[in-house]
């Protein structure tokens, strides 16, 4: 009885301080400003998801060829490339709110052009339109909310608003095999319709505040988000005291504009951000998207069953890795997704191995099945770990003085290595039908786990200053 009473008392201790953590978040403003990111993410899913159930339809409606539609679906990462380019600086000129009045405004034009469109210009217009926005808002999302949370429901906060995406794709995808592409199109603008008057009572970014020199509105916008009652001032000197230390050095050293981001104080969060960004996209992602119809197919499991599954397992996994994100952190969860990836590409090349090597065996009709098992690891380590977590440490780790150039050059290096895998997948298979493309890919994960597992710190339950500090304020031998 005693054990169980101090049991008891140690459980409603952390259930008391996990209450007053959740109570202290629990206000207006930050609702609404974590709806909008999360609608804001939705959207994101429902342009990528747009184009898999509607081109037969959009084609055989406009009269399109192979080339023209192929163009209307490439065209988005072309746009994406430039809101990568204008995501830092446009961020950090105009702030976190505005920006998302012009990607929202973006999106509506974008899925209204592509709905009434009478030839293949309109429809081109709209995805590049649609590629600007989701280019800028896959860098001001996990910024504009890990700036807003509380550093102890930072992770899930940003996870959970990141699951979106992968919700906004399998939506789409299923409400695309009953909804003719035009009524689709006007169904996918809803969430940023839905966005637009929430924008007019969300707060802005308390450090870009201060970063523009409003300090006197920090406290306010702080108290705004975690409740009349909290204490935010030691919160407030902090976001000021660190941005005014910042500015200081930035004076010192005489660094100003875009090239200060390559200073050699800031090589390695820069190569964090970068590795663990492009990970996913080296380590096959686009190419398992790519080829999954294709080993669906072989294992006699039909196309859409096989996305239907792949998605629910991958929010699955994002649901785990949201709840386990504030408790064991994101180094631990980037090892254990980087580890399920790597397993899972492995797999995939043993399954192609055996299929060329033992035709007209017992294993010709089991090499299938264990392909369609890789790929559900693959998808649900993604999922738990390396699809939210990467912007959101990258996000974390730079100050303020260099986020929007860190951000630009982290998105862009995804956006091309993306490009380029997708690009280069088929001709990888054309020259290796026995796995060796997917034994190229769990190196790369194999590697990032060595890199992840030796250079990443952990980042849980410290405030953006404190992980800053890590990097930047570290005394000198």
């Amino acid at each position: 009885m005693a054990e169980e009473g101090l049991l008891s008392s140690s459980d409603k201790s952390s259930t008391t301080s996990r209450l007053s953590e959740i109570s202290n978040v629990s206000t207006r403003p930050f609702i609404l400003a974590f709806t909008a990111c999360s609608c804001g993410a939705f959207s994101f899913g429902c342009i990528v998801g747009y184009t898999a159930p509607t081109q037969s339809s959009i084609m055989k409606d406009l009269n399109l060829s192979i080339a023209d539609y192929s163009l209307f679906g490439s065209i988005l990462t072309v746009g994406l490339i430039l809101g990568a380019l204008i995501c830092g600086k446009l961020t950090d000129l105009v702030g976190r709110v505005n920006t998302m009045w012009i990607t929202n405004i973006l999106v509506i034009i974008g899925w209204f052009a592509i709905a009434f469109a009478k030839g293949v210009w309109l429809l081109d217009i709209g995805r590049f339109l649609q590629g600007i926005s989701v280019g800028i808002s896959s860098y001001l999302g996990p910024v504009y909310i890990t700036e807003i949370a509380p550093r102890h429901l930072r992770g899930a906060a940003s996870s959970l608003s990141q699951l979106s995406v992968g919700v906004g794709i399998s939506v789409l995808y299923a409400l695309g095999t009953v909804v003719a592409w035009r009524d689709l199109a006007i169904l996918g603008a809803i969430p940023c319709l839905l966005i637009v008057p929430l924008l007019f009572f969300i707060p802005e970014s308390p450090r870009w505040l201060a970063k523009v020199g409003r300090e006197k509105e920090v406290e306010a916008v702080l108290i705004s988000l975690r409740g009349a009652k909290s204490d935010v001032s030691d919160e407030a000197k902090e976001i000021v005291e660190y941005t005014q230390h910042v500015k200081e050095q930035q004076d010192v050293n005489n660094a100003h504009g875009f090239f200060k981001l390559f200073q050699r104080k800031y090589a390695l969060s820069l190569t964090i951000g970068i590795v663990l960004i492009t990970l996913p996209q080296l380590g096959g992602l686009n190419g398992y998207t790519f080829y999954t119809d294709s080993i669906f197919t072989s294992t006699g499991v039909s196309s859409d069953f096989g996305f239907i599954s792949t998605s629910i397992i991958q929010m699955v996994g994002g649901i785990l890795g949201t709840v386990l994100v504030d408790v064991s952190g994101r180094r631990s969860l980037l090892l254990v997704s980087q580890g399920g990836m790597f397993l899972g590409c492995l797999a995939t090349a043993i399954s192609f191995i055996l299929q060329a090597c033992l035709k007209n065996n017992c294993w010709e009709t089991g090499t299938p099945i264990l392909a369609l098992i890789s790929v559900m690891v693959y998808f649900a380590s993604y999922g738990l770990g390396m699809g939210p977590l990467p912007w959101i440490v990258a996000s974390e780790i730079y100050p303020v003085d260099v986020k929007g150039a860190a951000g630009t050059v982290c998105n862009l290096v995804t956006s091309i290595s993306s490009w380029i895998v997708t690009y280069f997948f088929s001709f990888l298979l054309q020259w290796s039908s026995t796995g060796r493309t997917f034994i190229i890919f769990a190196t790369v994960m194999c590697l990032g786990f060595v890199f992840t597992a030796k250079l990443v710190p952990e980042t849980k339950g410290k405030s953006l200053e404190e992980i800053h500090s890590l990097f930047y304020d570290s005394p000198k031998e």
